[in-house]
């Protein structure tokens, strides 16, 4: 199987960086234009990405970037974990927490707003599966139906 993997690009949700909306509305749509050439090329793509509409604007990325998949077969993944798991794995991979156990609001508002609207072809969550078996689910998911629906979904709404 051929392979490429994308990774993600964006700003935290917030609308800290009005100055940087900009360059974040034409990375996204290049991203997937990149995305969907390889893809009619024969090669399988993986993008890792996360999608927010919290600016300080408006940005309709996700629905934008899912019309220029227009009918390739793409599988949306939904990859949650929970947050104090999530905060679990910084301290213990980098040594980066809280001692009093808080969870800084920029942390907890990309949480929350990455998995608005939702809408996902599969699920995994990584605090109950270890990466190669969430990695199985997925290609498993792929092999025998890689044509999803959640892509007509995002690219037809409005947001």
């Amino acid at each position: 199987m051929n392979g490429c993997t994308v990774g993600g690009i964006g700003l935290r949700p917030g609308g800290e960086w009005p100055d940087l909306e900009p360059l974040i509305e034409q990375l996204y749509p290049a991203m997937y234009e990149s995305i969907a050439a390889h893809s009619r090329r024969g090669i399988n793509v993986v993008a890792d990405t996360t999608y927010h509409d919290h600016y300080s604007r408006p940005m309709p990325l996700l629905s934008t970037c899912a019309r220029l998949l227009g009918d390739l077969p793409v599988v949306v993944v939904g990859v949650k974990c929970p947050l104090h798991v999530v905060m679990e794995r910084r301290q213990s991979t980098w040594g980066r927490g809280y001692d009093d156990g808080s969870i800084p609001e920029p942390i907890a508002r990309w949480q929350d707003d990455v998995h608005v609207p939702g809408v996902y072809d599969m699920e995994v969550d990584t605090s109950l599966l270890r990466p190669e078996e969430a990695a199985e689910l997925i290609r498993d998911r792929i092999a025998t139906r890689p044509h999803g629906k959640a892509i007509g979904i995002l690219a037809s709404s409005t947001a």
